[in-house]
């Protein structure tokens, strides 16, 4: 009996032990270990938004760039190809988000509502960013509740795109690009799921939910190598669903590692374990991840491509640091033990201290929060500039700062 009682004492000791590492309330962040003046970096981004949007007057066009030694942004129709034409009013949401200044909810309505009729849009899978950067905030942040009907008719567009032969959402349209000839779909692709998970929580299909985690499954399963790095495009046999071909566009080379391709996946699989629970995109985004800080700088900001990145004349992309930098926030909220909470959240904040310091600002040079994006290198545009969707995953970073601080009072 007391060799018994023993025995049990043990084991209740290990397992106590075991489960020591783990987190009560994943929620709260404890002795973050980088500090960060979170508000200098929002007043940063207000000042910027006070020069910038007295600029932006013409409603049938959006900001997209501002081109190396230029200060003023780029402007380009709103055009249903343009995929960027979301970003400036969720750049404004957000500015609303952080500051609670109605001048930007006001800014933010009105550069909205001129993309209504893209709901329509089923000719690419870029309305998912096109929509919900600008209508799913305006419904989040703003209380625009009749934006509603909106997004799930824009659901349905981005539903209609997707080929239960190969089990993903078709990307490009093929006569766009005409290099591949059947069913394309690109890293780009997991973020325009979040879309579908709204839609099935606000009254849509349920089929919406079903197809973002297949495609999602599929993604998983088809787009990784072995060490979890991504490849940018994947081509599918439209009716048998097999892979044709595997390659990278905006890249260096066809099997090259794109740091934004890496990074899109990092966002992507953190919304859709956030979105279904389902552990193994837990255990999927947290392997990505790992793979992308693996990779890193000391200054936590990659070079347009990681296969250049040891070239120190090679451009840097900023973009992909404020990607990952918001996603790595949401990821410290959702991992299971507490070691690894403290390293994400740590490592989030590291990045974003890094984008607002006087190394990648555009503070007292251009009208944009951050400078140093390259779009496409290996197109032959974009290349070390600032970029509207640069400045809208950094401000969505600060607002998701902004939270788990004042939420743990850190």
């Amino acid at each position: 009996m007391r060799f018994k009682i023993l025995f049990l004492t043990c084991l209740a000791f290990l397992v106590a032990c075991k489960n020591s590492n783990k987190t009560e309330d994943v929620s709260t962040i404890s002795k973050p270990e980088i500090e960060i003046d979170l508000q200098k970096q929002i007043n940063d981004c207000e000042n910027q938004l006070e020069i910038a949007v007295p600029k932006l007057t013409d409603l049938t066009k959006h900001p997209r760039l501002i081109e190396t030694d230029a200060t003023e942004w780029k402007q380009v129709g709103n055009h249903k190809l343009i995929w960027t034409s979301g970003f400036y009013p969720g750049v404004l949401w957000y500015a609303y988000d952080v500051t609670g200044n109605k001048r930007w909810k006001d800014e933010a309505i009105k550069r909205t509502e001129v993309f209504e009729d893209f709901k329509n849009i089923t000719e690419h899978h870029d309305i998912g960013f096109m929509m919900f950067p600008a209508y799913g905030l305006g419904y989040k942040i703003g209380g625009k509740k009749e934006y509603k009907d909106i997004l799930l008719t824009s659901a349905a567009s981005l539903a209609s795109r997707f080929n239960p032969n190969v089990g993903t959402i078709k990307s490009w349209s093929n006569k766009m690009h005409p290099r591949w000839q059947q069913h394309i779909t690109i890293i780009d692709n997991m973020l325009n799921l979040e879309l579908l998970f709204w839609a099935a929580k606000h009254g849509g299909d349920k089929k919406f939910y079903d197809i973002a985690v297949k495609h999602a499954e599929t993604t998983m399963k088809n787009h990784f190598r072995d060490d979890y790095t991504s490849w940018h495009v994947l081509e599918y046999d439209s009716i048998n669903g097999n892979i044709l071909n595997r390659h990278t566009k905006q890249g260096y080379a066809d099997d090259s590692r794109w740091s934004r391709g890496q990074a899109w996946g990092v966002y992507g699989y953190t919304m859709v374990y956030k979105e279904t629970k389902d552990k193994k995109f837990l255990d999927f985004a947290q392997k990505i991840t790992d793979a992308y800080l693996d990779l890193l700088p000391e200054d936590m900001v990659p070079a347009w491509d990681f296969d250049v990145q040891s070239d120190p004349n090679e451009e840097k992309d900023a973009s992909a640091a404020a990607i990952v930098a918001s996603a790595l926030l949401d990821l410290s909220t959702l991992v299971e033990y507490e070691t690894d909470q403290k390293r994400y959240y740590n490592a989030a904040v590291k990045m974003l201290k890094s984008l607002g310091s006087e190394n990648y600002s555009g503070v007292g040079k251009a009208d944009s929060f951050l400078l140093h994006s390259t779009g496409a290198k290996s197109l032959g545009h974009e290349i070390d500039v600032a970029l509207i969707y640069a400045d809208y995953y950094y401000i969505e970073a600060l607002s998701r700062l902004k939270k788990i601080k004042t939420n743990n009072k850190l």
